[in-house]
């Protein structure tokens, strides 16, 4: 937290950050405009590892996304390590949902998202929420989730992102499983049972270390009936949102996210096929891969994340 509010990142002028009035440690409300809905919210966790960041460190994201969504964001300043750990931030994460809830939020207003471990905590938020029996958001977006924090060695794109090292993550997640059983769906995501959730949006980079755990995740989650809309981002990077400063990919992400809000709140009228947000193919722009198994039948085919010269972003 500290090194957070030591490299606080700027926002544009047009953009208000005030600091959450219950909340004495550094959550903070984002709005991009005063054109927004203020009956709907996003709950953004930040990522960091569990061990450092907060919300200043991630304004590149969460002003862009308070724009995309046409809504506030509430980024919430959990506790994290080396003095807490996985459970009390998950608590944090649920006290904060249920903070929105008492201020008059209806669960179908909420949108939760988050970043790396960031976006580890907004599944474990989503599996914790469904099996105490509470009211679910309306959607969940998670940018490159750190969702496997077992013994696996992580080999895919290991010597290649060049954001996240793939031994730092080998050793984080030693470090805050130690004594934990890391195939509980709380700790690893990556091994839940995602029945019953809301429509989920996982964003990858085709060359980051953490690609698979959200392949894995949105297979996961589609296999057990959820709306998934998953895209793998032709050689970009461990989170490569949080780039749009200098990066269009980057600020392209964020017309696609407001697309899935969309299509979110127009899933009642006309509730799409689950097979419709197919993968883009990570080594052939422009082509589509679908999100299936071995021997499934191809997805029907979509414009795939583009590059430099596409239509502005949200921006």
């Amino acid at each position: 937290m500290a090194l957070g509010e030591r490299l606080p990142l700027p926002a544009p002028a047009h953009v208000s950050i005030v600091k959450e009035d219950a909340d004495p440690y550094g959550s903070e409300w984002v709005r991009a405009g005063d054109d927004l809905d203020e009956s709907k919210v996003v709950l953004y966790f930040h990522g960091g590892a569990y061990f450092f960041c907060s919300p200043a460190t991630h304004r590149p994201i969460t002003w862009r996304l308070s724009a995309a969504a046409r809504r506030p964001v509430l980024a919430l300043d959990y506790r994290q390590g080396p003095v807490h750990s996985l459970s009390e931030s998950l608590a944090d994460a649920l006290d904060a949902y249920q903070g929105l809830l008492d201020q008059g939020y209806q669960p179908s207003d909420i949108l939760l998202a988050g970043d790396s471990a960031g976006g580890h905590l907004t599944l474990a938020t989503l599996l914790a929420l469904r099996d105490r029996g509470l009211p679910l958001p309306s959607a969940a977006i998670c940018l490159s989730p750190w969702a496997d924090l077992s013994d696996s060695r992580r080999t895919v794109n290991r010597w290649v992102d060049p954001m996240l090292p793939a031994s730092r993550v080998d050793w984080l997640a030693r470090r805050w499983t130690a004594g934990l059983d890391c195939r509980d769906p709380l700790v690893s995501p990556v091994f839940g049972d995602y029945t019953g959730l809301p429509p989920l949006m996982v964003v990858t980079g085709s060359t980051e270390v953490l690609r698979d755990e959200g392949r894995r995740v949105a297979l996961r989650a589609r296999g057990a009936g959820v709306k998934v809309t998953y895209e793998e981002w032709h050689r970009m990077p461990h989170v490569f949102a949080i780039l749009a400063d200098v990066m269009p990919e980057a600020r392209l992400v964020f017309r696609h996210i407001q697309r899935f809000l969309d299509a979110v709140a127009g899933s009642s009228a006309a509730s799409p096929s689950q097979e419709s947000s197919p993968v883009p193919a990570a080594d052939s722009p422009g082509r589509q891969a679908s999100l299936a198994g071995p021997g499934s039948d191809s997805a029907g085919r979509q414009a795939s994340p583009a590059g430099p010269g596409s239509d502005s972003a949200a921006a």
